[in-house]
């Protein structure tokens, strides 16, 4: 069985960089995995996930998606990713339900599978009554759960999460974060970015830590405990091994 991520040596310049934004970059990630992907800001995890996606070409190195060449297999690759970045996109002026409708034709989805699973979708995450409102009248936390449906409308089989939870209150990170973990648990492959070391801890069943463009730790969060007995958290272990403070 492939990986869900396999990465060697990867390395991205960008024209006019100082420096490599992706280093010689190691990491795989088996299947059916909650990772955690951790770095400071400026460490290449936007850049890394964006090769990933097919959003950035890798200067030079190898990447695949559950056994697909990057960038070769590109559009086998896509229908295979749910991506949710941190910025909220959406549009204020349409209901949740014209959002999701919008997002769930640009993936294909017929309207005769796309309609019930935004139905199913809006009422798992609490929003059915509030589905017809326009989304510039929403919090915070209710637009961070419609930007975390439309990533889910196609059934993905890796899920990407650029701070899933940030800003949020904490009816909706619980939420969120109940759903992220039955959804793990039916077999997707979630990988995940925060700055809430603790949730990072509680959720992750693997933890890679990047600094500089390169992989300086990976393994399960107890994992990296036992081998750093000086460090009382995944926090503690960040700061000793990137000499940084994750800002939450």
């Amino acid at each position: 069985m492939p990986a869900a991520i396999h990465i060697e040596q990867l390395f991205k310049t960008y024209a006019g960089a100082d420096a490599l934004a992706v280093n010689g970059l190691d990491l795989t990630v088996e299947e059916g995995r909650f990772f955690g992907l951790l770095g400071p800001n400026g460490a290449g995890k936007t850049t890394t996930l964006s090769i990933l996606c097919g959003l950035l070409d890798a200067t030079s190195g190898k990447a695949s998606v559950l056994g697909h060449e990057l960038p070769s297999e590109l559009s086998k690759v896509k229908p295979l990713l749910g991506v949710v970045p941190q910025d909220i996109a959406l549009y204020d002026t349409l209901t949740a339900r014209e959002n999701l409708k919008f997002y769930g034709a640009m993936y294909g989805i017929p309207a005769k599978v796309l309609n019930p699973r935004i139905t199913q979708l809006l009422d798992e995450f609490g929003l059915a009554e509030k589905a017809d409102k326009v989304v510039g009248t929403y919090s915070g936390g209710m637009k961070r759960r419609v930007n975390l449906i439309v990533g889910l409308l196609h059934a993905p089989h890796i899920l990407f999460l650029d701070e899933p939870t940030v800003g949020i209150d904490v009816q909706s990170r619980a939420m969120i974060n109940e759903y992220l973990h039955k959804l793990n648990s039916s077999g997707t492959t979630i990988i995940y970015t925060s700055h809430h070391m603790d949730e990072a801890e509680r959720m992750c069943d693997s933890i890679g830590i990047i600094d500089h463009g390169k992989l300086i730790a990976q393994g399960a969060p107890s994992e990296l405990l036992t081998a750093n007995s000086d460090c009382a958290s995944l926090e503690d272990i960040f700061l000793k091994l990137t000499g940084k403070a994750l800002r939450n």
